[in-house]
């Protein structure tokens, strides 16, 4: 089980880093220049909802600096306006602006046509949908080492899911 685990946590990491480039060639094809892959995957997470940080956090799985960051420099670039609470000071919520709604459009067109040209190759739906229930099982997996603290050797995590 150990080879098939390390080549399963090598193919994420590999397969993460092809998308964030086929993000990055689809932004230069429409010639978008101010706003980068990881950004326009946070915008594309927004989408229409208006969020705080800590609910874009844990949607996205994001990095809390990583997410205050991008936030930021799309604030800056006009993708995404800003407004705090007024129950709660400390709290900021987030939603796109106009520019941010065109670009949202845009990409969740461009992944329609992904999508599209995936189903092309006979790929099947039941084999994208086997393939998500094996990456939740590995999340929950994961989650339940980090959040619980809790680990058995025998290759059952914290929720009883095996892996």
């Amino acid at each position: 089980m150990l080879q098939p685990y390390l080549e399963f946590v090598r193919s994420l990491e590999r397969v993460h880093r092809q998308f964030l480039e086929v993000v990055k060639a689809e932004l230069d094809k429409i010639g978008i220049q101010d706003i980068n892959n990881v950004q326009t995957l946070i915008l594309f997470n927004i989408g229409l909802d208006e969020l705080t940080i800590g609910e874009l956090i844990n949607r996205g799985y994001y990095l809390g600096s990583n997410v205050s960051y991008n936030v930021r420099k799309m604030v800056e670039n006009t993708y995404l306006e800003q407004q705090r609470s007024v129950h709660d000071r400390r709290s900021v919520r987030v939603r796109l602006t106009p520019k941010g709604k065109d670009l949202f459009l845009k990409f969740r067109d461009i992944f329609a046509s992904h999508a599209d040209r995936l189903a092309a190759t006979h790929t099947k739906e039941s084999e994208i949908r086997q393939a998500c229930d094996t990456l939740h099982k590995a999340e929950k997996f994961w989650s339940g080492i980090i959040e619980y603290n809790l680990y058995n050797p025998g290759g059952v995590g914290a929720t009883g899911t095996s892996f």
